[in-house]
């Protein structure tokens, strides 16, 4: 991987768009742009002695910073069963275990392969799960109160009948909740190809939209490519696939700009929040692995100048000036890994008003804290 004037190593995304190895304003003659840095903590959770975690799958934060993991149990050892968590946990800001909750129960149908959660402003827990095996489909959304009381459940397992679709979801990825505007923004895109608003006061259905801002495909799609590229495959080049091919993450800043990751497609696609299409950003396009680009997080200024990026394949985190999507630099790499500052399979990513980034890890089996350095 190619390094600046600093010795830091660029994105691989730098070098497929045909960018400067030296940022635009260093070249001017000013100063370079300096991405944000971080202190890695990796064992800072103080999880229960008789519990023990599974995959760990997505991380949210509340409006008072405490931290909100979700696991998937079924993932635990059989030997080790019976001690799995919930799964659903929460933590202050310092890693103490405050409570937990979650799992089959009357009223709802809780997912078979745990996803995502997000928190929103009334603290209500909103989930997703992306199973799609024979008779265990995950095409739903939950929402709980933060104590594991239900409310509401948009679709039903095994129900899914495609992108058209505005009843039932189709193995759901990703959430967010716009408060301010009620409106529940999902990253569809396990099944199928697409981002969908609901109300997120009632469950109704208000708009959808496929990649490009077009709508969403009206064939059902074909089997995902495998995940590596076979050897000789030829590159990408121009604007890339028409429609999604893996709609992983979705983030929503304070101007109105929503950030959708295409995971398979190796990339980013940013949209207002009516769905126009505005730009696009690669992210590792053309490497081995078609799984790049997954979970996504802003940074805590008011102008949210960072735009954060997990690589799940490649165990990186790429960051970006957001509004430009110019790569600034990135954290990880070359190889996933296990110590502080590695990844070993980043999914998705929350961060808190402080600015401290957590990184939920499925095959790490944690989530690590990157705390801001001045």
């Amino acid at each position: 991987m190619a390094c600046n004037a600093a010795g830091k190593r660029l994105p691989l995304l730098a070098l497929a768009l045909g960018l400067s190895a030296i940022p635009p304003a260093a070249q001017a003659g000013t100063a370079p742009v300096k991405a944000p840095t971080f202190r890695y903590d990796t064992d800072w959770l103080k999880l229960p002695a008789q519990w023990v975690l599974g995959d760990v799958s997505a991380v949210a934060v509340d409006r008072a910073d405490n931290v909100w993991v979700l696991h998937r149990p079924r993932t635990v050892a059989a030997d080790q069963r019976r001690r799995a968590a919930p799964p659903v946990l929460e933590f202050d800001h310092d890693g103490r275990f405050m409570r937990g909750w979650g799992g089959p129960g009357d009223g709802y149908d809780w997912p078979f392969n745990e996803h995502s959660l997000f928190v929103d402003g009334h603290d209500h827990v909103w989930l997703t799960g992306n199973s799609r095996a024979a008779g265990a489909k995950d095409d739903s959304v939950l929402e709980f109160a933060a104590d594991g009381t239900f409310i509401r459940q948009i679709g039903k397992p095994n129900a899914s009948k495609g992108d058209l679709d505005t009843a039932n979801l189709g193995a759901p990825a990703d959430l967010y909740v716009d408060d301010a505007r009620h409106e529940l923004y999902v990253a569809d895109g396990y099944a199928n190809r697409r981002v969908i608003v609901f109300d997120s006061d009632t469950g109704a259905f208000r708009r959808m939209w496929g990649a490009f801002g077009a709508p969403p495909p009206s064939t059902p799609p074909g089997p995902p490519p495998p995940a590596l590229r076979p050897e000789g495959t030829p590159d990408q080049s121009g604007d890339g696939a028409k429609t999604f091919g893996s709609v992983h993450g979705v983030k929503l800043a304070r101007d109105g700009m929503l950030y959708v990751s295409d995971r398979d497609s190796q990339r980013v696609q940013v949209f207002d929040r009516t769905g126009r299409y505005l730009r696009q950003v690669f992210v590792h396009r053309n490497a081995p692995s078609r799984q790049t680009a997954s979970g996504l997080g802003l940074s805590a200024d008011r102008a949210q100048r960072w735009l954060y990026v997990l690589d799940f394949d490649n165990g990186e985190m790429e960051i970006f000036d957001r509004k430009s999507l110019t790569p600034v630099g990135d954290i990880g790499g070359p190889k996933p890994g296990t110590a502080p500052g590695q990844f070993l399979g980043p999914h998705l990513m929350a961060v808190d008003s402080r600015g401290t980034l957590y990184v939920a890890e499925v095959q790490g089996r944690r989530v690590q804290r990157l705390t801001p350095q001045p």
